[in-house]
């Protein structure tokens, strides 16, 4: 395969075909993160564009450069939802039908707003590998032009205005932290900023469950891994882009990975701190920056890419509660008690002795094994943090109540 290597003048053409039909995010100082992580953040709100992702900027890019008869026949891309979002919002403006290939496993509510911005949604593959495939098939049937998501030129040129962008509304910006998947945000904007900033960092993060980047640079090619389920399923590409990889890997001053748990606490954070809602892949920069991992960039300036917004409500629901429980914040526990009136309610007098708030008990007499005047409470409990559920359960053994961890 040939590889195609966009340059910064791509980058630079591209601004000008997608200004007024891309939004222009904000990229603000954000106090809060600043002081958990120990650095000067700022965050490029790319979460807040029309179809919630940076992907409208590739699109847009891509879709203005096609000749007019395959604009009137039509595109066709995989997709686990953003690129797909963006190829229908960006179609529709332009008048371009779109078909997007979106795997099984896809969030409900990117496969709805596909639907709703007027794109054609197959649903085919147990991974992105397979959606592609499918998709490859039908344009060659049809007569539809593939659209990647990630490793098309003008797809790359397009992802890399919002480099250019952050070095405009931070032009001392010391570092940049960037997720990665199949590469092409990563090699737009590490292309623009080193050409404008050349002594800024960039910093590449992954999630530990789809680390084809990694994979890659141990390589020195673009290598097929197997994915396994992530909260960053965006970033769920088993093979980075062969062009996509040319250009960043001289350009990325270093990669981190950065674990499920991690990921969940940074959205939590982000909606707490920063109050805003973001998907696992746009919350893997600052789980990064709070992994341990970049303590050289302690009082710098970094730009953390909160790049995509479209978070399933009830995954977002679920992702705050292992937040919580990852924080010592809410917090399950078996209790055994006596059997007897009064002995529920001195437990739970005990308990909020403590400041803590009791979310939910649950009797178990059957299983309470031999002893029949005990018997087990599950006790789920809302904590300040792990030292004050150790407060809580301290006092209940003082008071003669056996406690053990409930999974």
């Amino acid at each position: 395969m040939q590889i195609l290597v966009t340059t910064f003048q791509d980058i630079e053409a591209a601004r000008e075909r997608i200004k007024g039909a891309v939004y222009y995010s904000p990229c603000q100082a954000s106090i809060p993160l600043s002081e958990l992580t120990g650095m000067e953040i700022f965050c490029k709100l790319d979460n807040l564009q029309r179809t919630g992702s940076f992907k409208e900027r590739g699109a847009r890019n891509a879709l203005a450069q096609l000749p007019p008869d395959q604009q009137q026949r039509g595109v066709i891309a995989a997709s686990a939802g953003n690129h797909a979002q963006a190829l229908a919002y960006q179609g529709k403006l332009l008048g371009v039908p779109a078909t997007v290939v979106m795997p099984m496993f896809a969030p409900l509510i990117k496969v709805s707003n596909c639907q709703k911005l007027g794109a054609t949604v197959i649903m085919h593959g147990k991974d992105f590998g397979e959606a592609k495939a499918h998709a490859h098939q039908i344009g060659e049937e049809r007569g539809l032009a593939y659209i990647d998501g990630y490793d098309d030129p003008a797809i790359i040129a397009g992802q890399g205005t919002m480099g250019i962008e952050i070095v405009e509304q931070v032009p001392d910006l010391d570092a940049v932290v960037v997720p990665v998947g199949g590469g092409g945000l990563l090699a737009g904007v590490a292309l623009a900023v080193k050409s404008l900033r050349p002594q800024a960092k960039v910093i590449a993060v992954e999630a530990d469950h789809v680390a084809s980047f990694s994979a890659a640079l141990r390589e020195g090619k673009p290598t097929r891994i197997t994915t396994q389920p992530t909260l960053a399923d965006g970033l769920a590409i088993p093979q980075v882009g062969l062009n996509a990889f040319e250009i960043a890997k001289d350009l990325v001053d270093r990669c981190v990975v950065v674990s499920e748990e991690q990921i969940a606490v940074s959205i939590l954070r982000i909606v707490e701190l920063e109050k805003g809602v973001v998907e696992g892949s746009a919350a893997t920069p600052l789980a990064a920056c709070l992994s341990g991992q970049l303590p050289e960039l302690a009082g710098k300036k970094v730009v953390l890419l909160l790049c995509g917004g479209n978070i399933d409500p009830n995954v977002l629901s679920r992702v705050i509660e292992r937040g919580l429980v990852a924080d010592g914040r809410l917090c399950r526990f078996t209790a055994v008690i006596s059997d007897r009136p009064g002995g529920l309610a001195d437990l739970t007098s005990q308990i909020a002795s403590t400041g803590a708030s009791i979310k939910q008990v649950v009797h178990d007499r059957a299983f309470a094994g031999s002893d029949i005047s005990a018997v087990h409470v599950l006790c789920t409990v809302e904590t300040r943090n792990h030292q004050h559920l150790a407060e809580v359960r301290e006092r209940l053994s003082s008071h003669g109540v056996k406690t053990f961890d409930s999974k």
